[in-house]
């Protein structure tokens, strides 16, 4: 390879190099000393919104639980819920990378479920992939829970305050 050939491509590789740093430090938001005043999750489209301020800050890709379509009735469906709820624990020694449990089941499931002779379950998270997976699962895996990369739950870790609402839509 000539030195003229061999310097273009790797000018163009620093080129390259530098965009990619450049489009790091501008399009990722820095999350430094915010707090999330709003989660929200489009079921659907299998993405959540991080809200500060009455702002979107960020946007993440979820899996749900293995039945994801319609709201979760009672334990055991494979069903994420739909409706408002809030961040009401932290699980830092969970079977997932983190978690943040979401306050379900609300009075009104619990009644519904009753109604039914069922039990609505619980143990709802927004978490990382499990700590014994060697991969990031594919598709919706979780009983019911959101699941973001390990990377993404870290972040939400440290922005999200207990008490903080999240509104899952379908």
């Amino acid at each position: 390879m000539s030195i003229l050939r061999r310097s273009f491509l790797l000018g163009g590789a620093s080129a390259l190099s530098g965009c990619a740093a450049f489009f790091n430090r501008y399009l990722e938001p820095d999350l430094t000393g915010l707090q999330a005043s709003r989660l929200t999750v489009h079921k659907a489209d299998r993405i959540m919104l991080l809200e500060a301020d009455g702002k979107v800050i960020k946007s993440y890709r979820i899996a749900l639980g293995f039945a994801p379509e319609g709201p979760k009735q009672f334990y055991g469906d494979g069903k994420t819920p739909e409706g408002l709820y809030r961040i009401n624990r932290r699980n830092p020694r969970s079977a997932f990378h983190l978690s943040l449990g979401v306050s379900y089941p609300s009075e009104e499931d619990r009644e519904h479920a009753f109604a039914l002779g069922l039990d609505p379950g619980g143990d709802i998270f927004i978490h990382g992939r499990p700590n014994s997976a060697m991969e990031d699962p594919v598709g919706d895996w979780t009983l019911g829970c959101i699941a973001v990369r390990n990377s993404e739950i870290e972040e939400l870790w440290n922005v999200t305050p207990l008490g903080c609402p999240i509104q899952i839509e379908p």
